[in-house]
């Protein structure tokens, strides 16, 4: 018996030997890679993947806004930072929403307010879609104003204004409202 307790580590170890000397070589290029980003550009130019901001208006709408990626500005400078392919989302208090997309934008910090650019959509769940060449988002109320003319389409037909606004009418109430020259295209629903 005193043979098996000194023979079976014995041949345990040869075997776990046996593995390390005719084991695979280790390939540097065939690691895992840990960050498929450039690191170097990365100390560079310090930036935000996936930046997402929530928070509620005074008004109570869930404003969300969403970033592909953020540059932060330069303290002391005109430089405010900025933030490409854009997503937001309003929701208001008795369920509409308003969906919008913008190729670029930045943070206006002293007017609290998120400036959209590089071809703004908005979508509304009322029917209506626009598309500006950008827009002023207020954080602290629901307040969307057009910044450029406004191609749109919705229930009525296709509208072109010098501008647009969404908030708040004076008795409380959501409102989209085209301004500057306001031209509609009725076209009626086709009828069966």
């Amino acid at each position: 018996m005193l043979w098996l307790k000194i023979t079976l580590p014995l041949v345990a170890l040869g075997l776990l030997a046996t593995l390390f000397l005719l084991g695979r070589t280790v390939r540097p290029e065939d690691a895992i890679p840990y960050a498929s980003v450039d690191v170097e550009d990365r100390l560079r130019t310090p930036r935000l993947t996936q930046p997402e901001y929530a928070g509620m208006t005074e008004d109570g709408a869930a404003l969300t806004i969403k970033a592909a990626e953020a540059r932060p500005g330069v303290a002391g400078s005109d430089d405010a930072g900025e933030a490409t392919a854009i997503s937001g989302l309003i929701e208001m208090p008795l369920g509409g929403t308003a969906t919008m997309m913008a190729g670029a934008g930045r943070l206006d910090s002293a007017a609290a307010r998120v400036i959209l650019t590089e071809g703004v959509s908005l979508t509304s769940s009322t029917g209506y879609r626009l598309t500006m060449p950008g827009a002023a988002v207020a954080l602290n109320q629901t307040d969307v104003t057009s910044q450029g003319a406004v191609l749109a389409s919705g229930p009525l037909g296709r509208i072109e204004a010098g501008g647009m606004h969404l908030g708040q009418d004076a008795a409380g109430a959501y409102i989209l409202d085209f301004t500057l020259g306001v031209r509609l295209i009725y076209l009626p629903p086709k009828g069966n």
